[in-house]
This record gives structure tokens, C-alpha cells and sequence, in this order.
């Protein structure tokens, strides 16, 4: 009978080899786990309190009967900056185009309303939390990701060349009204919460986002304050980041103090790659291509598994799963076949 244990991803966070490697998801789709159990999920996580108790139980039962030691769950950010949207659909208008839409915007209203949007979430995750278990996650959406969601991409970019002065003060404003949103965070739900993270998407496949530079001077400053405050509760902190950032990952673990790093995909480097660059200095979690978990056979997939797992044994804290995430598109027998190869690998079955 399978015990979780969320020490086990503690211990692979602050980058010592567990007693049992863990398994490791982002995001799993809530339809996905749906498919996978046959259990009502979609509609119960948009119902009453009532409703949000009996999606928790069902949601957190998934991880503990599929051999995860945490849940991951996170609310973002974006859904509660008025006007945003821009990350996720290039069609959408900023809300953010000059230097008065960013006076006029309302920064001290965005703590606001994220609590009261998602704090039902976090109480009723913490009534269904299964015995050994907790979760993985918290405020989602990183300091990049917030400013890209108020002005747009390309927006950014020509702000970068037009109006610099604003371009900062971007960067800065995120910043502090995001930290004001995680010191609330960790003083009402951080109990609930083993390893703190949040996902902000650096990179693309051959580079960084923005420049090294403009990433070390301006998104990285924002960083440190909100991963010392998960230090100060005595937790560690693991950092989502799509993208080839290379370029920046020392300053990641020197200056701002990341414990962990997650997301990779092959096309960039192989997860052994990111584990010799860094395994000594910080825990490394993923490991599988997504491209490779939705369309591989079983038999491949189980060998493409096996060679990463076992180039990665005793080279510090490790957590396994997929580079990046499980959205609606992974096909469900892939995903559990996935699972049942890191299980089989890690003895759960003797």
C-alpha cells in the first residue's frame, strides 16, 4: 500500500537525494485526471464551498492513489489584474499602453481581488489534504509573465526602445504588488504548502525572452524578495522557467537563491544536461520531453525513461515527470504509463 511522504520532494528541493525519487507534475489538466479516474472533476472545481471540498478530496485522492507524495496547485495572479490577458492571446489589447494607463492602472486593488477570487481554493485544499501529503505551488504567474499579461509581448519590446523609464517601472510595480500578494500567502496558506514555486516562462527554445541583462537587472531583483520570504518560513522555493536560460540560470541560484529548477524539453537539453550543469548546486524536477510522453509506444517510452532516470541516480535532489506539464492534449494512457515506468523504476511494486 502506497504511504506518501512530501518530505521526499522537500528533501529532492533542497537538493538531497530522497529516500524515494519522487514523481512530479506543474499542472495536471483537471479534465485529464477526470478521463483517467472517471470521477466528476470539472464541474465540481467551478461549484459552491460544498462543491470545492468534494473536487479537492477527489483531486488530491488522484495524486496519492497514482504514488505522487504532494499535490500541486497553484492560483494565478493574471486572472485578477483588471484588463489582462495579454500573455495567453496576442489578440487581446493591453490594458497597459502608455505611461498614464500604468498611472491610472489599479495596483493596490490586485491583492484584493486575488483573495477573494482564490481563497476558497486554498481553504478547501487544506481540509482535503490526505495524511503525509502537501502541496506544491501557490501564487502562480512569475514577474515576467505578470508585466507581459498588462502590456503584451511586443508592447514590452517597443517600451524597451521608446520609453525605458517605463519599461523599469514595470518590472518594479509587478514586483511589489505580487511580494505583497505572497507575504498574505504564507501567512494564511503557506501552511498547506511544502515547496513554494512560481511559473514564469523565460525562454524560448534558443534563447532568452529578453536580454540577459534586462533579465538580471530588472526580473531578478523582483525575485529575490519573494524566494527570501519562502526561506523565512523555512521552505524551499523551485523556480518553472520554459525556455533555453542558460544565460541567467547562476545568477537564478547565486544571487536570487532558487532551491530547484523545472521544465525542460529535449530540443534545448536533455534532462541529464541540466542535472550535470547544475545538480550539484540546486534540485532539478522533470526530466520527460512532452512531446515524446504523448507520442511514444509503451516499450519505447519505458526506454527513453530508463536511460534518463538512470544517467540522473545520485547526482542530487531529482523529482521525475514530464519537462513541463499534463494538458487536456496528453493522451490519459500515455500520461499513466509514464507513472507506472517511474514506479516500477523506483520499487513500488515489489
Amino acid at each position: 500500500m502506497f504511504e506518501p511522504d512530501y518530505r521526499n520532494v522537500v528533501d529532492a528541493a533542497r537538493n538531497k537525494e530522497a529516500r524515494r525519487v519522487p514523481l512530479y507534475e506543474h499542472i495536471v489538466d483537471f479534465g485529464k485526471i477526470q478521463e483517467i479516474t472517471g470521477r466528476e472533476l470539472v464541474s465540481l472545481s467551478q461549484g459552491d464551498e460544498r462543491e470545492l471540498e468534494e473536487f479537492f478530496r477527489l483531486y488530491c485522492g488522484f495524486f496519492k492513489e497514482y504514488g505522487y507524495d504532494v499535490v500541486p496547485f497553484e492560483a494565478c495572479i493574471g486572472g485578477a489584474m483588471p484588463g489582462a490577458g495579454a500573455l495567453g492571446d496576442s489578440r487581446v489589447v493591453p490594458v497597459i499602453q502608455s505611461e498614464e494607463d500604468f498611472r491610472k492602472y489599479p495596483w493596490d486593488e490586485i491583492e484584493h481581488y486575488y483573495f477573494e477570487a482564490n481563497a476558497k481554493y486554498f481553504r478547501a485544499l487544506r481540509k482535503a489534504m490526505p495524511e503525509g501529503m502537501k502541496a506544491i505551488g501557490g501564487v502562480g504567474n512569475g514577474i515576467f509573465e505578470c508585466v507581459q499579461d498588462l502590456v503584451g509581448y511586443q508592447n514590452l519590446c517597443y517600451f524597451k526602445a521608446d520609453d525605458e523609464e517605463l519599461y523599469e517601472a514595470l518590472f518594479r510595480k509587478v514586483g511589489q504588488t505580487n511580494l505583497g500578494i505572497w507575504k498574505r500567502f504564507m501567512r494564511e496558506f503557506g501552511d498547506v504548502y511544502c515547496v513554494l514555486r512560481f511559473g514564469d516562462d523565460l525562454g524560448y527554445k534558443s534563447n532568452s525572452l529578453l536580454s540577459t541583462d534586462d533579465i538580471k537587472d530588472f526580473i531578478l531583483p523582483q525575485y529575490k524578495p519573494i524566494v527570501d520570504l519562502v526561506h523565512s518560513y523555512g521552505k524551499p522555493f523551485l523556480l518553472h522557467s520554459c525556455g533555453k536560460i542558460f544565460n541567467v540560470m547562476d545568477a537564478l541560484i547565486d544571487e536570487v537563491g532558487i532551491d530547484a529548477k523545472h521544465s525542460n524539453e529535449d530540443q534545448i537539453a536533455m534532462f541529464p544536461e541540466w542535472v550535470e550543469r547544475y545538480g550539484d548546486r540546486i534540485g532539478n524536477f522533470g526530466g520527460f520531453d512532452m512531446d515524446v510522453v504523448c507520442n511514444y509506444g509503451k516499450e519505447e517510452l519505458k526506454e527513453y525513461m530508463l536511460d534518463i532516470m538512470r544517467q540522473c541516480e545520485h547526482k542530487g535532489g531529482i523529482a521525475f515527470g514530464t519537462g513541463n506539464s499534463i494538458p487536456n492534449y496528453v493522451p490519459a494512457e500515455n500520461y499513466v504509463n509514464m507513472i507506472e515506468v517511474v514506479r516500477e523504476y523506483r520499487g513500488d511494486y515489489k
